[in-house]
């Protein structure tokens, strides 16, 4: 049996009493004071996730850009330095290897691109692009020694902005900058989270890790902050409708299928780009939809979606009772046709089959 890997804040974890679960690879904190608790404070206060065992990969060279352009479904041509975007990796197959963040970024006369990609897809994804690069571009892998912090909630930028002299309100949704963190050094601190609460994710140096951490709770103190775990962080990005990677897409799940035409781009070629492009043309089969319980019953990852008679005619992807709508809510693939909002759905929940209705995404709106 493989021995689990531990991020640099591991000590503090078990510190704080959290339950550590294996994680992609990873002895991770799930849970401090409980999933409610922290995802509420997410909600309305302040949050700090260690999320460290995300993957990061650097892009450098004459053409990094053409090789980003050909490995991703997003438009990376449209990034000017500092902005960020979601995408995807699409496969050879019309699946997704994985979804990820690419970073444009300058920092002194180094021009590159930072690669964001999920823990458990750092090897798939590292042999993936590499096999792709015909490109004058060159890839380093620096996930093994950065940490990654994601500050989110209404109150994450009155508990950063004494830590940065640059004006933090002054970044816009899904911008990055390379700052100094005073008593920590220089990261790179973005806008982005999957909570849908608004909020910063910092990365940092390994070393310098637990001093941003500490930091980061003295000046979240007066905010209410709280540490939280990877239960409450699933939580925040269902009620967003947010897909998480090997439950709602994985290596057969079209990003057409998945409702990921938005990035999707076919104003250029991409890997497996024609087929994608011929499927949109003609339509995809299945959906994945989000849908919220009628009758009582939390639909889990798996659960049969049936149709009147007790057929298969989907899965639930993810599901869960969300709580800041005190109601069950899921996400699932159906056929096409039964992927209209409003449209009943029946969930099998261990051998019961319970009405659910369609509903459109996100769950929590704003």
């Amino acid at each position: 049996m493989t021995e689990l890997k531990k991020t640099a804040l591991d000590h503090v974890h078990v510190g704080l009493g959290a339950k550590m679960v294996p994680f992609a690879g990873y002895s991770m904190p799930v849970q401090y004071s409980g999933v409610i608790d922290e995802h509420l404070t997410v909600r309305k206060a302040v949050g700090v996730f260690d999320v460290s065992h995300m993957g990061e990969f650097i892009v450098r060279g004459p053409e990094a850009l053409d090789l980003i352009q050909w490995v991703t479904s997003n438009d990376a041509s449209k990034l000017t330095v500092g902005k960020v975007q979601y995408s995807c990796l699409p496969n050879d197959r019309g699946g997704i290897v994985d979804d990820l963040l690419v970073y444009r970024m300058q920092h002194e006369d180094d021009h590159h691109y930072v690669l964001v990609v999920n823990a458990s897809n750092i090897a798939k994804d590292w042999d993936w692009i590499q096999g792709q690069n015909r490109f004058d571009a060159k890839l380093e892998n620096i996930s093994d020694h950065m940490s990654l912090l994601a500050v989110q909630g209404p109150k994450a930028l009155d508990t950063l902005q004494p830590l940065f002299q640059e004006d933090l309100s002054a970044m816009t949704y899904y911008t990055a900058q390379y700052a100094e963190m005073k008593g920590v050094g220089l990261v790179l601190i973005s806008t982005t989270g999957y909570t849908g609460a608004g909020g910063f994710e910092v990365y940092v140096p390994n070393p310098h890790v637990e001093k941003a951490w500490n930091a980061v709770m003295e000046h979240g103190a007066a905010h209410g902050i709280k540490p939280c775990g990877l239960a409450a962080r699933d939580t925040l990005r269902l009620e967003m409708g947010f897909c998480l990677y090997g439950n709602d897409i994985d290596d057969t799940t079209s990003p057409l299928e998945a409702g990921l035409g938005w990035i999707t781009k076919f104003t250029k070629d991409f890997v497996h780009s024609d087929a994608l492009k011929a499927q949109k043309e003609q339509g995809v089969a299945r959906k994945l939809v989000g849908f919220e319980m009628v009758d009582r019953g939390i639909p889990r990852h798996d659960h049969p979606i049936v149709d009147a008679g007790g057929n298969v005619i989907g899965r639930v992807t993810s599901g869960t009772q969300s709580p800041s709508l005190n109601k069950a809510i899921g996400m699932g693939y159906v056929p096409t046709e039964r992927a209209a909002e409003g449209t009943e759905l029946l969930i099998d929940v261990r051998g019961r089959h319970l009405k659910a209705r369609v509903v459109k995404l996100p769950f929590l709106k704003s």
